[in-house]
């Protein structure tokens, strides 16, 4: 399992990190964190209190927000 010692796949990381902030960054050069609520396979996710800042540095702020998992480069528990 290599460095993973604990056993955990990436997703099952993700999935203990639901109702925690995440933050995510998109191909399109945007970050995305919000509260986790859900998720699948293709790393589609429901963020809620979710707030999406721009490469210069725009912040704009949601309610609840859907990621397509297409878009996503990295998420990590923050």
């Amino acid at each position: 399992m290599g460095d993973n010692d604990d056993g955990k796949r990436p997703l099952d990381v993700l999935d203990t990190a639901k109702g925690d902030r995440v933050i995510a960054k998109l191909k399109g050069g945007q970050t995305v964190s919000g509260n986790l609520k859900a998720f699948d396979l293709h790393l589609n996710m429901w963020l809620e209190e979710a707030s999406v800042t721009d490469e210069d540095g725009g912040q704009t702020d949601y309610g609840k927000l859907l990621i397509r998992g297409d878009n996503v480069i990295l998420v990590s528990p923050e």
